[in-house]
């Protein structure tokens, strides 16, 4: 299977410059959930800007019709 890195930065909304994943879905996602995170695409936009990508903030989020 061929990484889609070109493809999937177009998507990417993370707003974190120096990341190193930024278009590689698969490290990011296992980077992420190794910290009880989930990746910025699981966020909308004003949601991923907190920087704060724990499960219980998307919970939050969800709770409150934001996603």
């Amino acid at each position: 299977m061929d990484c889609k890195k070109e493809r999937n930065v177009e998507r990417c909304n993370c707003s974190y410059e120096p990341c190193s994943r930024k278009g590689t879905c698969c490290d990011c996602l296992a980077y992420h959930l190794r910290s009880r995170e989930l990746p910025a695409c699981c966020f909308s936009r004003e949601g991923e800007r907190t920087y704060d990508r724990s499960f219980e903030h998307f919970a939050r989020l969800v709770a409150e019709n934001k996603i």
